[in-house]
């Protein structure tokens, strides 16, 4: 951890997390793996809830996917 990273975490108040796309654990775009670093689980289970949502919801989750990755930071 940085200077400037403890410093930030210093001025955030505790509890307060903002969502971002994770680059770094990206497959296609990083939301799966943004949703699962906000929410501290694995980013295998989040690609397989919208793998299945995506299959069993005729599309759905594909659309939400695409929105998220326009929106998110």
């Amino acid at each position: 951890m940085t200077q400037l990273d403890r410093r930030n975490d210093a001025v955030r108040p505790a509890g307060s997390k903002k969502f971002r796309l994770d680059r770094a654990d990206a497959k296609v775009a990083g939301v799966c793996g943004g949703i699962a670093k906000y929410f501290g689980i694995n980013p295998l289970v989040v690609r397989g809830i919208f793998l299945a949502g995506t299959l069993f919801g005729f599309g759905s989750f594909l659309i939400i996917y695409l929105a998220i990755w326009l929106l998110a930071d």
